[in-house]
This record gives structure tokens, sequence and C-alpha cells, in this order.
């Protein structure tokens, strides 16, 4: 019994030697494409998840050309936060990780590049329509011109703006503290923001920028096996040779909002949900156009409510609706449809306030829009005015000189039927039974009737 018991024990300490030993898995991220609020919110629950599954690595596979400095800083703290290391990679070949891109790989534990990538560019582009442009970098002094005057008369004549200048400054001094924080090349990072250079995958390994090179996510797990990292929840030691790869993809929460949250999908949900609530105001009780427009109009809210919106550009596509919508109800001529439309189109054009690529609308959609708006107007404005042309089928204006049939002999007061119904009716002169009248004119429900032929010769 006793012997049994031995092995037990023994064998239940193998197994907890064999689980302890075996290495921990290791999580892929994908983020790919302009960085916004649905790849921040992606990586934030990735890296909350990689700390409930008691991951030992996080590897976040980078292919972006920049994004939103909200989204980004937003992934930046839930890095600096997390008690699992973080390996930012760009890859596979042919990948960047340009503008917000390289703020997110200097914030990470370990940086990493495949061969053919490059990061870099990350001057903050301008926010804002018709604003200064972005601070450009000096040249360098062989290319200077040698005329001193000229190059400070041209010098004066594009002054920077303090915004610019608060801009660059503040995303150069963040870029810096996190290069001090890693132990990376700040100095470069620095130029990468003040003079938006760029840097291949080696080039950046030989400058320190980056830790390691690799072909792929196998590759890089064997280069960094054994390396230690320091995160917030102590130093750690990589066990990353032979771990378990778990790929983590975008949920349908985040792909939901991945695409509400692109300009031109908002837009679009935008004018489908005034359109629906106008449709349903002005015939109430179809139901469906305003369950649809309620919707619609709240999804486009949320949207715009996580990008840079410009609030003039917002006006200016909500007035333009007001006015094609108002076409359709006053004899304007036009002016308000076609007032409308280009309030409409210069809205559109200025509703993100961003120059960042992947968030701009593209102006053939805003094209379009305003072409099916103006046909939609229009054509109901045609409708509209030739309902007005015709004549009077119903009400007071329409029995006026209608014809009737008497239905019984009068002298001044009898029954007369009048397209189908009976009325009351008064006479100047007498009439007989089934002889045709016309009704020349009504006080209540009181016809004033005369023989049809003598209202003819009277005409």
């Amino acid at each position: 019994m006793k012997l049994l018991k031995i092995i037990a024990f023994a064998w239940f300490g193998l197994v907890l030697i064999a689980v302890d030993a075996a290495p921990k898995q290791v999580m892929v991220l994908p983020l790919t494409g302009a960085i916004g609020p649905a790849g921040a919110e992606f990586v934030s629950h990735g890296l909350a998840l990689a700390e409930k599954g008691d991951a030992q690595l996080i590897v976040l596979q980078m292919d972006t050309p920049g994004g939103l400095d909200t989204s980004m800083r937003q992934i930046v703290k839930a890095i600096l936060a997390s008690s699992v290391p973080v390996a930012a990679f760009v890859a596979p070949s042919g990948a960047r990780a340009a503008s917000a891109g390289t703020y997110i790989l200097y914030s990470s534990h370990i940086a990493a590049m495949a061969p053919g990538t490059n990061l870099g560019a990350a001057t903050p582009v301008q926010i804002g329509l018709g604003g200064p442009e972005p601070e450009r970098p000096q040249k360098p002094a062989q290319e200077r011109s040698p005329d001193k005057a000229a190059e400070k008369n041209t010098a004066s004549a594009e002054p920077q703006s303090a915004m610019t200048k608060k801009q660059v400054h503040d995303a150069a001094a963040y870029i810096r503290g996190l290069a001090q924080l890693r132990g990376r090349n700040a100095e470069w990072g620095e130029r990468a923001v003040r003079e938006a250079v760029s840097l291949s995958a080696d080039e950046a390994l030989a400058q320190k920028v980056i830790d390691v090179t690799a072909r792929d996510v196998p590759d890089l797990l064997v280069k960094i096996n054994g390396r230690k990292v320091g995160t917030i929840g102590g130093e750690r030691t990589l066990d990353t040779a032979g771990a378990t790869v778990v790929n983590i993809e975008p949920d349908w929460k985040t792909r939901l909002l991945a695409v509400i949250t692109d300009p031109s999908v908002a837009l679009i949900l935008m004018m489908i949900g005034i359109y629906g609530l106008f449709f349903e105001f002005y015939n109430p009780g179809f139901v469906l156009p305003g369950v649809v427009g309620a919707i619609c109009l709240l999804l486009a809210l949320f949207a715009l409510q996580l990008l840079p919106v410009n609030y003039a550009g917002l006006a200016l596509i909500l007035l333009g609706l007001s006015f094609m919508v108002a076409e359709v109800f006053l004899a304007s001529f036009g002016v308000l449809g076609i007032g409308g439309i280009i309030a409409f189109a210069i809205g559109a054009v200025m509703l993100i306030d961003t120059e960042l690529p992947g968030f701009g609308i593209p102006l053939s959609l805003i094209a379009g829009l305003a072409a099916i708006t103006a046909v939609f107007v229009f054509s109901v404005s045609g409708l509209a005015l030739k309902a007005r042309r015709r004549p009077v089928v119903s009400g007071q204006e329409q029995l006026l000189h209608s014809t009737g049939v008497m239905l019984e002999d009068i002298q001044t007061e009898g029954w007369v039927r009048v397209q189908g119904e009976r009325w009351w009716a008064q006479s100047a002169v007498p009439l007989k039974c089934g002889q045709r009248v016309k009704v020349t004119g009504r006080k209540g429900l009181v016809l004033s009737v005369a023989p049809s032929d003598a209202v003819q010769k009277g005409e």
C-alpha cells in the first residue's frame, strides 16, 4: 500500500514538473491598416486576454501607414501597463510601421522587423482643413541656397504656426520618453518626428532602433528565446523556443466597429438616418423608415464621436440636407435644392478633421451621394409641382360647377344627387325630378343649384 502511494505521488510530481516545464503560449495580434478606434480596442482587448490566459509573450504583428493620435496613445498606454511582454514585429516583408506605428514599436518591450520592411515618418499630420502645413525639415547645408537674403525671405513667407510647433515638440518629447524607457535610440526617434526620416530593417538594427530582425514569427521566437525583459509586473525571462503560437483574430464586435468608424460608412449611415426619419414624419404610420432611420442615425453619431470630426463640416451637411428637404415643400424654383447640394458637398469634404491616410472621404463618394440626393429631391419636387397643377378632385372646390340630378320636384328647396351623394339644395327657380342641375355654390351642408342648361346659356 505504501509503495502504491509513493508511486502515485511520484507520478503526480512528474506531471507537475512536466506542466511547469512546458513553455507558455505566445499570442499573435495582427494590427494592419490605419490605426483607429477599432484597432485600439482590439489591441487593448488582446492584452487583457493575454494576461487572463497567462501568456508569456504577445507578438503585435504590424503593417500600418499610421493612424489617429488618440488611438495610438491608447495602444501605447495598454502596452506600458501590460504585465505580459509585448514584441512589436513589423512583418511580413514589404510591411511598414509609419507614423503612429513607430511610436507603438518604440513603446514595446521588444522591437523587431522583417527584412524588406521600414519604419519612421512620425511627424504629426496637421489637423484641420485649410490650416498651416506641418513643420518642414531643414535642408542640409550643402543644399541650401547661397543667397542668404532670398532664403530668409522664403522662410518668412511660410511662417510656422504656434500650434504646429506645439504638436511637433509634444510628439518629439513623447517618443524620446518611450525610447529612454526601452533603451532605444532616442535621437533617431526625435529625428523621425521632426524630420520625418525613415529606416529599413537592417539600418534600424544597426542604429539600435530595434532589437532584432526575423523572417517570420517562428524565427522571431527562436531569436528572442532566453531574453530578459522588464515589465510592470517585474523582470521576465522568455522561454519561446517551442512555445505554442495562438493567433488572435478580431471578433465580430471589432469588425463591426471597424466598419461603422469608417468615415465613408458613417456619412452614409447619417444620410440614411436623416432621410428615414424624414419619411416617417412625412408619412406617419409606415414605422419601417423610422426604425431604420433611428438605428442608422444613432450608429452614425456613435462613429462620429470616435472620429476627429470638424463640427463646421457636420453643420454644413445638416444644413444642406435641411435645404434639400425644404425644397420638397417650398416653391423655391431650385434655389434651396442647389444651395443644399453645395452645402452638403462642402460639409462632406470638411467632415473628417485630419489628413491621415485611411480616414478621408473619397470625393467620388461625395459626388455620388450629392448626385443621388439631387436626383431624388428634384424628382419629388417635380411630382409635387405636377400635383399642384392637376384639377381638384375632392373638397368644396371640386363640388363647385359639378353636375347632379334632382331627386324630387321642388319650388325652392329639395334633395339632389351630386357625385353619388344626397345633398339638400336650394334653387332660385322651380326644378323637376330627374332634371340635371349644376352646383353654383355651397353654404355648410346646403348646395346652391341651377339648371345646367341655364348656367351654360349664362356663360
